[in-house]
């Protein structure tokens, strides 16, 4: 248990660095991401809105008969000069940084020319193929590689397709998204050193506590047996010099016989808990061992004027601790008829799903049950029934006893509300 604490420990911390690092790397690179994106929309967008140029370009350019002079300079140039104005997409240097290319098709969607003279790495073939794949994509932005673009409507001069050079760009995004990564594998492996070594530390005062109350419970419940066992020698004297059955000896061998169990079934949660049971596994008929379990309780059941019925498969035969099954359905079943309200139904069935197979048993209960209540119905000492606790015996330790069996053989144990006033406890068995 404590091993299992200590490892639950270091998954929940690296799990919380984890999410803090994805968090922190992710908004950075998602944000530089979008920088890479906003800057080219910019500089797109700028492009588009002087026709495939930029408004700084010491050049006449005609377009569709137009002269596009050299005096229409906008003002964001000057406010830029000026100090007004911080963003790049102003700046005068920005015609010569920017490598680009524009392919002009007309309204069909018929090409008519590349200009290229704006960057070396396409021709003008490769510029007429790239403008022809985003026509057929139908999207007006994107990605093309690392070429960002837009298309831009001309109107009746037909359509532009504008591509920017982000290559550089997306070189230092990925470049840095590929180190970010690598950075927090490096960060979690040490971080995870660091937890696993002081976790030793932090769960040492649990691991101390819960190793006293093993102790305590072996040791108390050993001492607790000597002392009963001679009660329970005693009133069988005490009953063999009465001429008839005496209530106060028979009550007293009740409640005796109440405690042996108890203290038995501490003593078998303690070494559940430590591992000391030992396992073997063989090939055995579930559905036999099913079968012999229930018929011993028939007659329990018919007694309080329940039903008990039987819905199996035939021969089932699986492999696992045939000893350890028996007692997890042996407890099922008897913890089923205990609490079946009299007149009430308990079914038992197996059945195969997904190459796994599965015993369940159904009870009805006495109230509607509050499935926030089954979180704990595996607790030791716990009850459903609170009110009934005098009336049906035990200590609430069945249930946690099978818990611990499964889990020691390493099988499911589940528990679900099938229906009105109905409760399903399911084994899952490989």
């Amino acid at each position: 248990m404590i091993r299992k604490l200590r490892i639950k420990f270091v998954l929940t911390s690296m799990i919380s660095v984890l999410v803090v690092l994805i968090i922190l790397l992710g908004g950075i690179n998602l944000s530089n991401y979008i920088k890479v994106v906003s800057d080219s929309d910019k500089v797109l967008d700028l492009l588009a809105s002087n026709g495939g140029m930029f408004p700084m370009d010491k050049r006449e350019e005609v377009k569709g008969g137009a002269v596009i002079p050299e005096e229409r300079i906008p003002e964001e140039r000057e406010a830029f000069k000026a100090g007004k104005r911080d963003d790049r997409i102003a700046s005068p240097e920005i015609a010569f940084e920017t490598r680009y290319f524009t392919v002009l098709f007309d309204k069909d969607g018929n090409y008519i020319k590349s200009d290229v003279g704006k960057i070396s790495a396409v021709s003008e073939s490769l510029a007429e193929a790239y403008g022809e794949k985003v026509l057929e994509s139908g999207k007006n932005k994107g990605f093309y590689g690392d070429y960002r673009y837009i298309v831009s409507d001309l109107k009746d001069d037909g359509l532009m397709v504008i591509f920017c050079d982000r290559g550089p760009g997306m070189a230092n995004f990925r470049t840095f998204r590929n180190n970010s990564i690598i950075f927090s594998m490096i960060v979690l492996f040490i971080i995870g050193g660091i937890i696993f070594i002081i976790s030793g530390r932090v769960v040492k005062p649990v691991a101390e506590a819960y190793e006293k109350q093993k102790r305590f419970i072996s040791d108390a419940g050993h001492e607790i047996k000597t002392p009963l066992a001679i009660i329970n020698a005693d009133a069988d004297v005490l009953m063999m010099d009465t001429d008839e059955d005496n209530e106060w000896i028979l009550d007293i061998k009740k409640q005796t016989q109440r405690l042996t169990k108890m203290t038995n079934d501490l003593i078998r949660l303690s070494k559940l808990d430590e591992g000391r049971e030992e396992y073997e596994e063989t090939d055995y008929n579930l559905s036999e061992a099913v079968a012999d379990i229930t018929d011993s309780f028939k007659s329990m059941a018919e007694r309080d004027n329940k039903r008990l019925i039987t819905n199996h498969l035939g021969d089932v035969i699986i492999n696992g601790d045939e000893k350890s099954i028996r007692a997890i359905i042996m407890i099922l079943v008897e913890n089923a008829v205990k609490y079946c309200p009299e007149g009430g139904t308990i079914s038992t069935d197996i059945i195969k799903d997904n190459k796994k197979v599965k015993f369940i048993i159904e009870n009805d209960t006495s109230d509607e049950i509050d499935k926030n209540r089954l979180l704990h119905i595996f607790d030791r000492f716990y009850r459903l029934d609170e009110s009934r606790n005098s009336d049906l015996g035990g200590f609430g330790l069945g249930l946690s006893i099978a818990k611990s069996i499964a889990a020691n053989n390493g099988v499911g144990l589940s528990v679900k509300v099938t229906g009105h006033r109905k409760i399903a406890f399911i084994l899952e068995l490989s």
